[in-house]
């Protein structure tokens, strides 16, 4: 039997998302500077019409890859914190998936190219917060309640996320990759 038809609307969406997941890609492989409209309409397998369709401006096109990176940060941590309360190092492992790989390497190139783009910074920031929110919530789980009622619990957690994103950056020229687990122990 065959598949049933895709509506206009599927379709749209499906064109937009292959747009969003194209422009992370070029993120992550050219940085933010070689993230041009044509690589991500040709890494989308789109017509020009297409891209602008769906995005006016690559100014348009880059604060949507924001929302959408932090979306899919977002989906990964509820996914991985669906089944309740974690004990410390499954969380700390979680905390350090969501503070590495392309969606995080493509945040980083969103983040550094929002310290001189107003627009992008705007467009950055609500959705980074989601994603912050997301991650103290699971340090509260992780060091359980005594802990998450410190006064200064909303300091520990942005050190632990400063180190994660410290180490992100900086294993780019790390050799000895041990090191971040020597830390994180620490």
């Amino acid at each position: 039997m065959p598949a049933p038809r895709r509506t206009q609307q599927q379709r749209r969406e499906e064109t937009r998302l292959r747009l969003l997941d194209a422009t992370i890609g070029c993120l992550v492989e050219y940085g933010f500077a070689g993230t041009t409209t044509q690589r991500v309409q040709e890494r989308a397998g789109v017509s020009r019409g297409a891209l602008l369709h769906h995005f006016a401006s690559k100014a348009d096109l880059l604060a949507a890859a924001t929302h959408h990176v932090a979306e899919l940060r977002l989906a990964h941590i509820r996914t991985e914190t669906e089944g309740g309360p974690h004990d410390r190092e499954k969380g700390l492992a979680l905390l350090r998936t969501a503070m590495s790989g392309p969606h995080f390497l493509a945040g980083l190139e969103l983040w550094l190219a929002a310290r001189t783009d107003p627009d992008l910074r705007a467009a950055l920031l609500p959705a980074e917060r989601d994603v912050g929110a997301a991650q103290r919530a699971v340090m509260a789980d992780i060091f359980g309640p005594e802990t998450a009622a410190r006064e200064d619990f909303a300091l520990l957690c942005e050190s632990l996320l400063v180190l994660h994103r410290g180490l992100a950056l900086t294993s780019v020229l790390r050799e000895d990759p041990t090191i971040d687990d020597e830390l994180l122990r620490l």
